[in-house]
């Protein structure tokens, strides 16, 4: 794998107007990485994802793409692309659509390679304007692979997708990273990022507040995560004292994050439950983003 970096951000700001979007981001991904880019609504991901495009020009610091500056046309022929607001002709079908995209790069992806990495074999033929929601999300990843880049930026891209096709979209994906393309994903399905990255960025009031592998940033909460289900109805009162620090009820069925579950499960058998189903774990990518990101806005 190459060691060049395609991204760098150097103490990047970006101001809009009195707005702080970005205050001091540092950032290098190398050739091959597959990197989740995480963070709260208005944390500065997408400025981000703007800034390392050439979308938007930084207030100050640097950004470069390729060793580039980011609007360079170099740079750019090598970047494929889906933003969560596209907008494409209606009138072209989609495979006309993706012969259009693939024209602009000097050695694009065959064809029929594109439409199977999207999954749209079955609606080649169809008008864009007839597509719903999740089709139309499977042809922005198909026009944005379809230039053969090597770096691949999605800006959610599962968001109105099916079960079905979100599990073809991260097979796709893998396929992509196993030809050591780089991969940027920004998405607020977490279970998402868990599985596909091997990096996580966590962005929150404009700048980096974590950045490892997703192994490292769930070992960062030291509370388990207990599950079962009792035919009991509980009350708060059954939880009284014990060291629980989140606690979910649904259905019968029961959530909790604690760093002595081997205290909390002596008790609760002591006060009489009966428990099945019961899976203790370590805590996962959602629990240990909540509790950073929550404790940032604690501190801020």
């Amino acid at each position: 794998m190459s060691t060049e970096p395609v991204v760098e951000l150097q103490g990047v700001h970006k101001s809009y107007g009195e707005v702080q979007a970005l205050r001091g981001v540092d950032l290098t991904i190398g050739s091959g990485e597959v990197v989740a880019m995480l963070g709260p609504n208005g944390a500065g991901k997408t400025t981000s994802i703007a800034v390392m495009l050439g979308l938007r020009r930084v207030t100050r610091g640097q950004a470069r793409l390729f060793g580039l500056p980011p609007d360079d046309r170099r740079a750019r022929s090598r970047v494929g692309v889906m933003l969560q607001e596209s907008g494409v002709p209606g009138v072209l079908t989609v495979r006309e659509l993706i012969d259009q995209f693939r024209a602009y790069y000097p050695c694009p992806l065959p064809a029929e390679r594109v439409i199977a990495l999207a999954g749209l074999a079955e609606i080649a033929a169809a008008r864009v304007s007839t597509l719903s929601g999740g089709q139309r999300q499977r042809l922005y990843f198909a026009l944005a692979v379809s230039g053969d880049p090597d770096l691949l930026v999605l800006d959610e891209p599962t968001v109105g997708m099916d079960v079905e096709a979100r599990q073809r979209f991260r097979q796709a994906i893998r396929e992509l990273a196993a030809s050591e393309r780089t991969i940027v994903l920004t998405t607020h399905y977490l279970e998402e990022a868990d599985a596909l990255a091997r990096r996580i960025v966590v962005v929150d009031h404009g700048i980096v507040i974590a950045d490892a592998a997703p192994e490292a940033i769930k070992a960062r909460l030291p509370s388990k995560r207990m599950r079962f289900r009792t035919a009991t109805t509980l009350d708060g009162d059954v939880f009284a004292g014990l060291p629980v620090t989140a606690l979910e009820q649904l259905d019968g069925q029961v959530r909790l994050l604690s760093a002595e579950p081997e205290t909390v499960l002596r008790e609760l058998f002591r006060r009489g439950l009966t428990l099945t189903d019961l899976e203790v774990a370590g805590a996962d990518l959602e629990e240990a983003f909540l509790a950073l990101t929550s404790r940032r806005g604690e501190r801020t």
